[in-house]
């Protein structure tokens, strides 16, 4: 189990919400590069500014610290405000009024779709980029995604350059070793009851049961609950419920719950919808005492520190239970999440996207005082670098060269820094790369530019460490 627990983890910690916005913040920035490689530096950029990013994937609020935050420091003479909605209450109810106010923020990392990208043109929010990015030297690769997001608006411009770009084939899976969604259960707990087998999603109620009454306390001994769940990313639907459908094959487009082959298409509130079923699920769950009492009230940082404990017994995504427990210590005691089967699930997989998602797109405000700078910042959010760079707790690359990777004969391999970070270890990261740990460091923009599997051209090996024969074969 070890090996294959190690293999499945997706790269480390904490998703948020980066950039903080155009303001001047005093003298300008020492010049100092640590291990980083900067490139002609800070020394283009002689101001230094805060750059506010209104972020709506973030889930981390204030300055973006730690490693993440010295490189842009170093690369750009500036630091990330990070203003996220789902630390402040959830919802469009911070968008809507900074919108009203006429400054959504310098750089804005929020969904095109819905007619939210028509919306902030025609109020003058968002600036056109074609001139600010006619010297890229990346993103412009990327130039057939940029297009088919510009279709979304009636103006010509460049208005938002969209995420999770790709140019692998759309029949390719998005995700790494193991699906994004899927039954993850707390494998010591599964085990203890004698790993039964499952043939729908409702069997999974009886059996996290079970699972509770083997395993009552957590590892600090808290009790033990199936479910915990959080609003900070609810939308149209409740988020912890829509992923259920997942396991079926559905995904939220609009209004609808969508099969991925296209044979069927379900209104959310259809009496056999996919939706209705996950609620019927989840009050089940919790006249059974599984779910926690807390789900109403908590945010994503606090179900972390939960699946940390080992509290839950389910997480519906793969990267949360495991980046939260399956750490070395734990696996070596036979402990960590792992996916087990039900028989009639058909799990969903976004696939490939040579267009990239216009769900999560990066935009530069009206009001930015730099906005060349911020163009040339979103240029390498694009370049290998920066893909690299931009690590998250919800899978993605593994971050920068030389700290938790480098390249031996040929191949790139993971430091002795990297075995512990980003298989959960609580690691500090050393002064000349920004102290603090790796954790506290990472990206808070939560934004992955490139699909993570595809090749960095610069290593010929995938973005998305989890892939790597060298990892594999450990």
């Amino acid at each position: 189990m070890k090996k294959k627990v190690v293999s499945t983890l997706l790269c480390a910690t904490m998703v948020a919400s980066l950039f903080s916005g155009c303001g001047s913040s005093g003298d300008t920035a020492n010049n100092t590069s640590g291990s980083t490689n900067t490139g002609d530096s800070n020394s283009k950029y002689e101001k230094f500014i805060t750059v506010d990013v209104f972020d709506s994937q973030a889930n981390y609020q204030g300055i973006q610290s730690g490693w993440f935050g010295k490189i842009v420091k170093d690369k750009f003479n500036m630091e990330l405000n990070i203003i996220a909605p789902n630390v402040a209450g959830g919802g469009d109810t911070l968008f809507q009024t900074r919108s009203a106010a006429g400054d959504l923020g310098d750089l804005i990392v929020t969904g095109a779709g819905g007619g939210r990208l028509q919306d902030l043109v025609t109020a003058g929010l968002v600036l056109d980029m074609t001139e600010l990015l006619k010297d890229a030297e990346y993103v412009h690769k990327y130039d057939s995604a940029i297009e088919k997001t510009g279709e979304l608006v009636k103006e010509d411009g460049i208005y938002a350059i969209p995420s999770e770009v790709s140019s692998s084939s759309p029949t390719t899976p998005s995700e790494g070793l193991e699906p994004t969604f899927g039954a993850y259960l707390r494998w010591d707990a599964y085990k203890a009851v004698g790993y039964p087998e499952m043939n729908t999603m409702e069997d999974l109620l009886s059996v996290l049961k079970k699972m509770q009454e083997a395993v009552p306390t957590s590892d600090s001994g808290k009790k033990t609950y199936g479910f915990s769940l959080f609003k900070d990313w609810d939308g149209n639907l409740m988020v912890n419920a829509k992923v259920l459908p997942a396991m079926y094959g559905y995904d939220e487009i609009g209004f609808v719950l969508a099969k991925a082959d296209g044979s069927d298409y379900k209104s959310f509130i259809e009496d056999d919808s996919p939706y209705i079923r996950s609620l019927k699920f989840l009050f089940d769950a919790n006249q059974m005492g599984l779910v926690d009492p807390e789900s109403t009230t908590q945010n994503y940082d606090q179900v972390f520190a939960k699946y940390q404990d080992g509290q839950i017994l389910y997480s519906q995504y793969a990267w949360l239970g495991q980046s939260a427990y399956n750490t070395e210590p734990n696996q070596a005691e036979g402990k960590g999440y792992m996916l087990a089967e039900i028989k009639d699930q058909k799990i969903f997989s976004y696939g490939c996207n040579i267009n990239g998602s216009s769900q999560n797109c990066l935009m530069i405000g009206s009001k930015a005082e730099d906005p060349q700078r911020l163009a040339d910042f979103i240029d390498w959010l694009y370049s290998p670098e920066g893909v690299m760079a931009s690590c998250t707790q919800t899978s993605g690359a593994c971050g920068p060269e030389g700290l938790t990777w480098e390249m031996k004969d040929g191949e790139p391999i993971l430091t002795e820094f990297g075995k512990k970070a980003l298989f959960g270890e609580e690691v500090e990261v050393p002064a000349e790369w920004g102290s603090g740990t790796w954790k506290d460091g990472i990206s808070t923009l939560n934004y992955k530019a490139v699909n993570p599997l595809d090749i960095n051209p610069e290593t010929g090996f995938a973005y998305t460490h989890v892939v790597w024969d060298s990892v594999l074969n450990q």
